[in-house]
């Protein structure tokens, strides 16, 4: 994403703001509320188009309108909400919208292999059945699903808002170790977080977000909590100047 620029009537959401996306790494997305993040993760899904700005997909000029164009890219969103269906089992909302078929049948056997492949792919083993009901299922195990759903589809980025939020310490370790599983595999991935332990943990790169702007793009080793902390509130250091990827080209 190069310059990107987003309005809504009079108010100037995101302003020339910059983020690049590597794929094998964690990229952080961070900025205080009101900062823009939900808004450029938005653009980047295709439910908002941008009003000016260069967002480029493997070297190439893209122009998603819709959700669906973005997951036909291969970019994939999971939500705070994780928009899943207490009442389907986990197979049923893997493939949500998706449902493979065997002539005029749904070809559940299929499905529940497929479902059961990804999981295994992501080292999951909390989950005892793929026909287990998500009511039934933890935070966590929640998380893992709707993450998984997100991968099933050949994704190459995959972008996480606030995947740890509501979890407990058992869980939310879980999920940051498939976090950095899914950047093993290849993918692309973007982390929001408002944990700053969390992200200097798993993070590669970090995009950080002031007042609708770029306050800076950094690799982890280039920053420190404190330092992080002040780019986050103020939108800049007073101690040094940090390095930017911001001109590195995506492989």
């Amino acid at each position: 994403m190069r310059n990107i620029n987003k309005s809504f009537g009079p108010v100037d959401v995101l302003k020339d703001v910059q983020m690049s996306v590597y794929p094998g790494e964690v990229t952080a997305l961070v900025g205080d509320n009101g900062a823009g993040k939900s808004t450029l993760v938005k653009c980047i899904s295709g439910t908002y188009l941008i009003d000016s700005g260069d967002y480029l997909f493997e070297g190439r000029a893209v122009h998603p309108h819709t959700p669906r164009d973005a997951s036909a890219l291969g970019i994939e969103v999971v939500y705070q909400d994780l928009a899943l269906c207490d009442n389907l089992d986990i197979v049923q909302n893997m493939f949500l919208g998706r449902e493979k078929h065997h002539g005029p049948f749904l070809d559940e056997s299929g499905m529940e292999e497929a479902a059961g492949k990804t999981l295994a792919s992501l080292s999951v083993r909390t989950v005892k059945s793929v026909r287990q009901r998500v009511s039934s299922l933890s935070g966590g195990q929640r998380q893992t699903v709707a993450i998984a759903k997100a991968v099933l589809w050949n994704s190459k980025v995959v972008v996480l808002d606030e995947p740890t939020a509501a979890l407990g310490v058992a869980q939310t370790r879980q999920v940051l170790d498939l976090v950095r599983r899914l950047a093993d595999r290849g993918l692309g991935v973007v982390l929001i977080s408002h944990n700053m332990t969390e992200v200097l943990e798993v993070a590669d790169r970090i995009t950080v977000l002031y007042l609708g702007r770029s306050a800076a793009q950094v690799r982890r080793q280039d920053v420190n909590q404190q330092e992080l902390v002040e780019l986050i509130t103020t939108g800049g250091l007073s101690g040094r100047t940090l390095p930017t990827t911001t001109n590195e080209v995506p492989a």
